[in-house]
This record gives structure tokens, sequence and C-alpha cells, in this order.
């Protein structure tokens, strides 16, 4: 078997997450950027309940997968849940606790439209 792609884990990865109705996803490429992932990826659940059922089950897909062992940080209280994958990872967020890290804004680099009311 060949060694997965940066590419194919992410559509993996993006496909899952659109699998588990995560709303409003943002996959940010990190390239050049960082030396942590070459990816990140946020996304929200609609509850802690939604938030920590789409980490459980991401993390179980890309072991069955192939994709390797994933580290997973905040499941308890699941307000906010990062799951490591090596080069892609993946911030999961109620909503609330998404908007006040706004976590795309402070890794966009520029990249990302400056959000309203902050111009």
């Amino acid at each position: 078997m060949t060694e997965p792609t940066k590419d194919e884990l992410l559509d993996f990865v993006l496909g899952q997450l659109d699998d588990d109705q995560a709303q409003d996803v943002v996959a940010i490429d990190l390239a050049g950027k960082s030396s942590i992932a070459d990816h990140m990826v946020i996304a929200s659940g609609r509850s802690t309940r939604q938030v920590a059922s789409i980490a459980q089950k991401l993390a179980e897909k890309l072991k069955q997968n192939g994709y390797g062992p994933v580290k997973l940080e905040g499941l308890p209280a699941a307000d906010w849940v990062l799951l490591d994958a090596g080069d892609i990872v993946v911030h999961l967020f109620r909503p609330e606790v998404r908007s006040f890290y706004n976590l795309e804004r402070m890794w966009a680099f520029g990249d990302a439209p400056p959000v309203a009311g902050t111009a």
C-alpha cells in the first residue's frame, strides 16, 4: 500500500466532516507558514455532544483507513477538541467558543478578508 498524500488526507478529513454534518468547515493551508502541519481544518458542531462525536468518529476513521494514530485533546469538555493527524490539525468547536478564539483570522496571515467591524 502506498503512503497517502497530504491532499488525500485533507480530502478524507473534509469528507468525514461533511458526512458528520460539521458546520462552517474551513481549511487553511499552512505550508510555508508553520512547521506544525501542512493544513489546519476548523469546523463547528452544534453542541458539545456533536463536537465529541465528530472528533471520536474522525479519529477512528483516520486510524481505520491507514492514516495512523491520532492524538485528541479536549474531549472531556468538548467545547474545543484538537485532533492532530500529523500533516493536518483539526479544531472542532462549539460555535460560541469558535467565535471567541477566531483561529481563522489568527492563522490566515492576511489571506482572509477582514472581519466586519474590524477594518
